[in-house]
This record gives C-alpha cells, sequence and structure tokens, in this order.
C-alpha cells in the first residue's frame, strides 16, 4: 500500500514500513532508542518488531500495565523517570508500540520529556491505526474522565503492519471497527456499508479499508489540525460515547465497555438526536441502528443511570462558554457541529437505544 503523507509527518505501510523505518534511524543519528510497550505487547508484539529493527543503538524497553485505567499521570511519571534513569537525552527516540493507550500515553510523554523528544507511533490494535496513532493528539485521563490532559503535537511516523492484529480478540477488532463506522457517516455512505458487512471482508480487503480509514481522518486534520473548526467532525458519537465509557469505567458495578463499544452506543444515541432536530432520515436512523446492533452486544444502561452520565458531558472537549456542543449528521456524509441538545431529548434517546 502507498504511504499516506500529512502536512508534518507520514503513515507507511507494512514492509515498507521498517525499511522506511530503518532509514530514519540511521539518518538521524540518535543517541538511545526507546521502546515503550505495555504487558500485552511486549509479549505479543515485541519480538517481530525487535527483529525488524537494523540499528546498532542502544535499545531499552520501558512497559507499563496494560488497559485504559492505566492512562494516568501516575503513569507517564513511572515513565519520564525510567527515561530519566536510563540516560534519556533530547537526542533520544521514544517508540510506542501498542494499542491507544501506549500511543496517546508515549506521545505525551515524549513531547514533554525535555520539552520534546521525538517520538513515532508503532500502532498494534485496530482502533490505535484508524484513531489514536493518527493525528497528533497525545494525553492521558484524569481520574475517569477521558483524554482531559495532553497535547496536539504529531510524531515524526506512524508505522502500521496489519500483521499485529492477528494478536487482537475479536471485542477490540470491533472496537477499532467503531471509529471505522463513523468515518463512513461523517463522509462517505458507501464506505459504512462496506463495513457493516463483515462476512464478504477478507484480510487484504481489511487493509484497504484501514488505508481509507487513515486517508479520511488526514484529510480532515490536514484542513483543521487544532480543531478549531472541521476536526469537530470526528466526535460525532464522541460527546455520549465518552460519557458512557467514562461512566461505566469509573462505576464499580457497572462492567467495563471497551471504547469502541461505548463510541458505537453514542453513534446510534446521536443518529437518533440528529434525526429529531436535524434532517437525518428515519430510515436512514433505522438502517444504522440495525447494522451497529448486529455487530456490537447490548448492553444495559438504566434510567437510574441517565443522569450521571448526562452529567460527565460537561467536561466533553468540545464545550464552550458553558454549552455542550454535540456533533449531529445533518445526513449520512453531512456532519454539523455545535448542535445544542436538551436533557430530555438525550433520555429519549436512551430509551430508543434499549428498544
Amino acid at each position: 500500500m502507498n504511504s499516506i503523507e500529512t502536512k508534518t509527518y507520514t503513515v507507511h505501510f507494512n514492509t515498507n514500513a521498517y525499511t522506511e523505518l530503518n532509514n530514519y534511524i540511521e539518518h538521524n543519528k540518535f543517541s538511545k532508542i526507546f521502546i515503550l510497550v505495555d504487558t500485552n505487547t511486549h509479549d505479543n508484539c515485541l519480538p517481530k518488531f525487535m527483529a525488524q529493527l537494523e540499528t546498532k543503538i542502544n535499545i531499552e524497553i520501558i512497559e507499563i500495565n496494560a488497559g485504559e485505567q492505566n492512562k494516568t499521570i501516575d503513569t507517564c511519571v513511572g515513565v519520564w523517570n525510567a527515561l530519566s534513569d536510563l540516560g534519556a537525552d533530547r537526542k533520544s527516540l521514544m517508540l510506542n508500540l501498542g494499542g491507544g493507550v501506549v500511543t496517546d500515553l508515549g506521545g505525551f510523554v515524549a513531547c514533554t520529556f525535555k520539552r520534546g523528544i521525538k517520538y513515532i507511533n508503532v500502532p498494534t490494535s485496530l482502533l490505535a491505526m484508524v484513531d489514536a496513532s493518527v493525528g497528533g493528539k497525545t494525553g492521558v485521563d484524569l481520574g475517569a474522565i477521558k483524554n482531559q490532559v495532553g497535547v496536539i503535537s504529531s510524531g515524526d511516523m506512524v508505522i502500521i503492519d496489519t500483521s499485529y492484529l492477528d494478536t487482537l480478540p475479536q471485542n477490540q477488532m470491533k472496537s477499532g471497527l467503531a471509529e471505522m463506522l463513523k468515518h463512513g457517516l461523517i463522509v462517505d455512505k458507501n464506505y459504512f456499508d462496506k463495513l457493516t458487512d463483515l462476512s464478504k471482508l477478507t484480510l487484504n480487503d481489511l487493509d484497504e479499508l484501514i488505508h481509507q480509514s487513515i486517508e479520511i481522518k488526514k484529510t480532515i486534520v490536514n484542513k483543521d489540525p487544532f480543531e478549531q473548526n472541521e476536526r469537530k467532525h470526528l466526535n460525532f458519537g464522541h460527546t455520549l460515547g465518552h460519557a458512557i465509557e467514562s461512566y461505566f469505567l469509573s462505576h464499580p458495578e457497572k462492567e467495563e465497555i471497551l471504547h469502541g463499544e461505548a463510541i458505537a452506543i453514542g453513534i446510534i444515541l446521536e443518529c437518533f438526536i440528529s434525526a429529531e432536530i436535524l434532517n437525518l432520515p428515519k430510515q436512514d436512523l433505522e438502517y444504522i441502528t440495525k447494522a451497529l446492533k448486529s455487530i456490537y452486544k447490548p448492553v444495559t444502561i438504566n434510567p437510574s443511570d441517565y443522569d450521571a452520565i448526562i452529567d460527565l458531558l460537561k467536561y466533553d472537549k468540545k464545550n464552550e462558554h458553558g454549552n455542550i456542543n454535540f456533533v449531529l449528521l445533518d445526513g449520512i456524509g453531512k456532519p454539523k457541529i455545535d448542535c445544542l441538545v436538551d436533557n430530555e431529548l438525550i433520555a429519549k434517546s436512551f430509551e430508543y437505544y434499549k428498544i
């Protein structure tokens, strides 16, 4: 697959990616290389990745615990201390080998250590390949509230090796698929249609769809890198989705759900709201709902949960001047930003999801 050029870095794919990575390392004469992994990618991905590196530069491995609950400032402090103890300097390179937690946190650590060292993301989950590792958003959660602390600063390169997806369980693959479905809904109905019929997809099809998803995100980010306008489209499904994810992450009696599972619910809820207050046709709402419910298992959200989830909306990054701003659909491929929605309609959307 052809590499994808953005304004500040390049996304390389599969075998060619390692050639580009090794050339980059040789050209830049780094003092040390640090590879950030979590407990899963240390065992499942690191051996293959190390076998692809062609360098005599000293390499150190830094490992963090896996899971969204570890995407915190405390984990960053541990990584910063490890970098310092292992002699990292401003000519060091950080390679973030993992899913969205590793690429988000690792990018933030690299951007802030000694006021910035170079880093490259090597996403190993579908979610990280099509979303977390691309676009320059780095950061960590604040308690259970998603992505409250961070910076927008792209690494020098992204390496996409789809063979790492062989290590993923099905629920993690579906988690990443939610972001791809979102890309279809905000840009291209034909792309959404392809993704909903999973039975017909081959591995080659998946490679092409991943490439297309990254192209969609790149085009949007290039127009609006700091999320002042069009980049907000990428938050469709995330206003309620993030609130649901945070609520289930923090509630002791709830089973934790994955990011993409929460976003899939958010998409259904926000499509319902779009049909109520904008021009999304009811038949499109029903089509989207049926498609997502066929992929994602139902999650029980009780009426007693509604107020707590709605209260979490105040932490959404799109909010301005005290208003909770939604991205909604005026139609498939026609997102509209800065939409105001009252709590009564949000509650109705939860009731719609339960049907």
